[in-house]
């Protein structure tokens, strides 16, 4: 099934992602997980890609393979391409086809000095339209509610934004961000713009104070004074800290919902026990 068709029903869209095991880990290691998760019954769950974006040892296809064909559950296998020739994606392509993906999270992927970038793609967008062109598979992007770190400034990332959308994206799903208001800002923006594609919040719920410094020096995210404050309280309460994290991403999941949010993504972290008190919490408002 394609991802885009779940944006037609009344139902709000609410997907998970996760990512693969560490290569010094066997894909074994991941398996309670993705059954923990599936059993939460999200629309559809995505897998992120390997560091580098290297096609050599990465998981993201088998991994998506299984959560279609073992749990029945439908998935989206991310593709990144900075470090990827045409070659390189055409091979994923086949090999997303013959384990039955359709849908794809195009990316252009982090710059890595330690790997040796390649030029067959120089953004997502060209990504978008090879994959549309080579294949019959659902595209979708993602997008940055405060703006791409490496954009001059928030309008001409979303100039950006409408090349990729107008490249055939059939929706998109934002970074993380802790400021629902920033995410009205962005969508009004987005409208204003012409980019008429469903958009997924991205809510990553914080259950530890290095994981979300690490989030936030890689994407640039603000935090409001009210998460800070969290934040500062319970830091050195892990059990607080995480029940804490959860209140507050499903505070903000209630707000998105109740002001006609397309979808609500959930970055898991592959913690099945948040991703369960989460969906609990909000099931009833989906």
């Amino acid at each position: 099934m394609k991802v885009s068709e779940l944006f037609k029903r009344e139902k709000t869209v609410f997907s998970f992602e996760v990512f693969p095991p560490k290569k010094t880990s066997s894909i074994e290691s991941v398996y309670n997980t993705l059954e923990d998760l599936c059993n939460c019954n999200p629309d559809f769950i995505s897998v992120t890609y390997g560091a580098g974006g290297s096609a050599a040892g990465n998981k993201t296809c088998e991994i998506a393979s299984v959560l279609k064909n073992k749990y029945n559950m439908e998935a989206a296998a991310h593709l990144t391409c900075v470090y990827s020739s045409k070659e390189d994606i055409d091979a994923e392509l086949l090999k997303l086809k013959e384990n039955g993906i359709e849908n794809i999270l195009a990316l252009r992927g982090d710059i890595n000095p330690d790997y040796e970038r390649k030029y067959d793609f120089m953004y997502a967008s060209d990504l978008v339209k090879y994959i549309n062109e080579h294949g019959d598979f659902d595209v979708f992007g993602a997008c940055y509610p405060e703006g791409h770190m490496e954009a001059e400034n928030i309008i001409e990332d979303i100039k950006n934004l409408k090349i990729k959308t107008d490249a055939g994206v059939s929706h998109l799903v934002t970074q993380l961000f802790f400021d629902n208001d920033l995410f009205y800002r962005f969508r009004d923006m987005t409208e204003i713009a012409g980019i008429n594609v469903p958009i997924e919040a991205g809510i990553m719920p914080v259950t530890n104070k290095s994981q979300i410094e690490k989030m936030v020096s890689m994407c640039g995210a603000s935090l409001p004074s009210k998460f800070s404050k969290v934040m500062q309280k319970y830091e050195n309460n892990p059990e607080a800290l995480r029940d804490a994290g959860i209140a507050y991403a499903v505070d903000q999941i209630v707000d998105l919902l109740s002001n006609g949010v397309d979808g609500i993504h959930l970055y898991t972290m592959n913690n099945p026990y948040v991703a369960r008190k989460i969906t609990d919490a909000v099931k009833n408002l989906l």
